[in-house]
């Protein structure tokens, strides 16, 4: 356990840098970039890049969420650090009275579960009015902590990393199973000079847009995890620090696409 977490972390850090950077290439850069083109400079241009790019990225995704599983189970599951309210030595699941909570069990499981909820949202007709889904989609995320701190017990680096988890679940199942197989198919098309499916178009870039802004709150969780510093208290209400992060983070990208969309070439 002592050598896997090391290691584990080292390659963590390596596959999520190979992954949101390139997320943030086709996010801020591709798009733009890519508008530029005519017709037969994006069928000669496009099955070149595309395929090489989304191959780094999508192994990228897949490292990542898998290396974190493992450190999740070796830190916290079966590790040294507490996931108690009381901060005590032991059990990765213990309440404050220092015994199993079955509201911990449900809501590790709705950690990585929670992304059949997201998908089943975002497939709805709530998704076509933007606002509302958005207003949806934070009080949702803010009942999932409170379920966490209230029933689950989890504590303060519990529930940061544990909701980082959430986000980096549903971002990896967005590139393999909804980014990915549509860009397959519109790669084809650009290469046989069809047009795209206007659908596809849309489905692969409303999920990469999504996961470039759960980006940034997700590694906010990755690195104040580590620290109590910011221990989640505004107005002594538990967890309200990583609500109020939320929502600075998804303006913060609203903001980098807006700068992303002037940056002009030569």
């Amino acid at each position: 356990m002592e050598l896997i977490h090391p290691i584990f972390k080292w390659l963590h850090v390596i596959a999520g840098v190979m992954w949101i950077g390139l997320l943030y290439f086709f996010n801020f850069i591709n798009g733009s970039f890519a508008g530029t083109m005519d017709k037969e400079t994006k069928q000669k241009v496009m099955p070149e890049l595309l395929p090489r790019t989304l191959f780094w990225f999508r192994w990228g995704a897949a490292w990542t969420w898998v290396t974190g599983l493992i450190l999740l189970y070796v830190i916290y599951w079966a590790g040294s650090l507490s996931m108690g309210m009381t901060g005590d030595e032991g059990s990765m699941m213990a309440d404050s009275e220092g015994t199993i909570n079955m509201w911990t069990h449900i809501m590790i499981s709705f950690t990585f579960l929670a992304v059949f909820l997201y998908d089943f949202l975002y497939k709805s007709p709530l998704a076509k009015n933007l606002r509302l889904i958005t207003i949806i989609t934070f009080f949702l995320i803010a009942g999932v902590e409170y379920l966490m701190i209230h029933c689950g017990q989890f504590g303060f680096r519990a529930v940061n990393i544990h909701i980082g988890a959430m986000f980096g679940t549903i971002m990896a199942f967005n590139v393999w199973f909804r980014i990915w197989p549509a860009q397959q198919k519109i790669i084809t098309a650009i290469k046989n000079g069809d047009t795209p499916d206007g659908t596809l178009v849309a489905l692969a870039g409303q999920r990469s847009k999504h996961n470039t802004y759960l980006s940034v709150p997700l590694i906010w969780t990755m690195i104040n995890e580590h620290t109590a510093v910011l221990s989640g208290k505004i107005f002594d209400i538990n967890g309200l620090v990583l609500l109020v992060i939320i929502a600075i983070g998804w303006h913060i990208v609203f903001q980098f696409y807006k700068i992303g969309s002037k940056v002009k070439g030569f």
